[in-house]
């Protein structure tokens, strides 16, 4: 199963909603079985979603033990992935648009630039822990 954060464009609310997979949403959406809880609109779509990260005070002595898991599990995530930089959100939508072969990729956007992807349908994840550039690992 999988969270999403979704949207309602005519009365702004925002809510989560699960489903079993990213294309059993989109069919849901297409279907319009997807509704605002609010107002009951159809007219949802995917809102950027960040990564909940606990308050400071909450760590426990096993809190850095999965800092230390969730670090080493995206670097696996990633290992098959190319670092495209502030060249992201472009290289996303042309794959998206078959104008470039797909791949793993990975990289920075902008709040906007990632809001546009979403709500353009281009599937992207927000990963849970920041990335250093290639360029900048010792």
């Amino acid at each position: 199963m999988i969270v999403f954060d979704l949207h309602c464009a005519p009365s702004g609310d925002r809510f989560e909603a699960w489903f079993r997979s990213n294309a059993d949403f989109d069919q849901q959406c297409a279907q319009g079985l997807v509704q605002c809880p609010v107002c009951g609109s159809s007219e949802v779509a995917k809102a950027p979603m960040a990564p909940h990260v606990p308050a400071r005070g909450n760590r426990s002595a096993s809190a850095g033990q999965g800092a230390a898991q969730l670090a080493t599990l995206q670097a696996e995530m990633l290992s098959g992935s190319r670092w495209v930089s502030e060249h992201f959100a472009e290289t996303a939508r042309a794959m998206h648009l078959g104008e470039t072969e797909e791949a793993a990729i990975h990289g920075e956007a902008t709040l906007e630039e990632a809001r546009s992807l979403v709500e353009d349908g281009v599937p992207i994840a927000l990963l849970p822990l920041p990335i250093v550039p290639p360029s900048q690992v010792n």
